[in-house]
């Protein structure tokens, strides 16, 4: 049962409002048990024409076209898309590096900007009757809550996104493969992280994802600091995830660092690109329902001329 103590104003009604005119579709053919707005790999009866295809014996006879037996005086079945519902899994980086972000000026933590988008998200599917799910990816994958339909799951999401805290060491190379192995049935996977992991660490996670016919995006949460790295005096370098701090002159490894992010990005554009992931760089000085609906319209389906 929902804990009704658990603070959810991380969702902002306002933003709801917003974002509630631009649905959410998935980019693959999905796997469902329930109609819906997405498109399914399963042919059926719809309104949408698909194929043709010969027809055998035991086919529906009222699915002939008898326009093209009359043309060919051949039999053929028209084939039409069935439309099926979304199973959304929300992973969530929980690792120690994601309280980054509070310190530098008026913006939140990398953690509170995806409990947002996560929060806004899972609102937004459950509205449109599709199913929700989200899973921690900290140390290692933990807090799995299956995808369901309805608003007391929906509740029981947000308690979770509520009560995530960040600590520790990231697993997410790992947790991506374990989520590639549990959601069995296609979905859209969602990965909220700053990727503080090694672009080749990620290429096997998210070609397993792929190879499972998943739908997936990422959201990348950066800080602007931690490209431009604009410090001018001996500074003390916490590491978030536990390792020994460094004191440093930032003057003297200024463009090194700065040409070691610049190449992580690229490796990033790169193997994002390869796998054919909806990738998403945000900023955290960015509204996040701006970076919401730059994510939904890019979704919406091309009109057929």
């Amino acid at each position: 049962m929902a804990d009704t103590n658990v603070k959810r104003d991380f969702v902002d009604p306002k933003v709801l409002g917003r974002l509630m005119g631009l649905p959410l579709h998935a980019r693959h053919p999905m796997l469902g048990a329930v109609s819906g707005r997405h498109r399914s790999p399963i042919r059926g009866s719809s309104l949408e024409f698909a194929e043709y295809r010969k027809y055998v014996p035991g086919d529906d006879l009222r699915r002939l076209d008898w326009r093209a037996w009359g043309r060919s005086d051949r039999y053929y079945i028209k084939e039409f898309e069935a439309d099926t519902n979304l199973r959304m899994c929300l992973i969530v980086d929980t690792s120690g590096s994601m309280n980054f972000g509070e310190e530098t000026g008026n913006h939140i933590s990398k953690l509170e900007y995806a409990r947002r988008l996560a929060g806004t998200l899972a609102y937004l599917a459950a509205n449109q009757g599709d199913a929700c799910g989200v899973y921690c990816a900290g140390t290692e994958f933990h807090s799995e809550i299956p995808p369901k339909r309805g608003a007391i799951h929906l509740g029981v999401v947000l308690d979770k996104l509520a009560e995530m805290e960040a600590d520790g060491e990231t697993g997410l190379a790992d947790s991506i493969h374990e989520a590639a192995e549990k959601i069995s049935q296609r979905a859209l996977v969602i990965i909220i992280s700053d990727l503080f992991v090694p672009p080749q660490d990620l290429k096997s996670g998210f070609q397993h994802l792929r190879f499972r016919k998943h739908d997936v995006a990422v959201f990348h949460l950066i800080d602007q600091n931690e490209i431009d790295f604009e410090f001018d005096r001996p500074t003390r370098f916490i590491d978030l995830e536990g390792g020994a701090p460094l004191l440093a002159d930032p003057t003297l490894i200024a463009n090194q660092y700065r040409k070691a992010v610049k190449g992580y990005l690229e490796e990033v554009d790169t193997l994002v690109r390869d796998a054919e992931i909806d990738y998403h760089r945000v900023g955290l000085a960015e509204p996040y329902d701006n970076v919401l609906a730059r994510f939904l319209l890019g979704r919406t389906p091309k009109t057929k001329k």
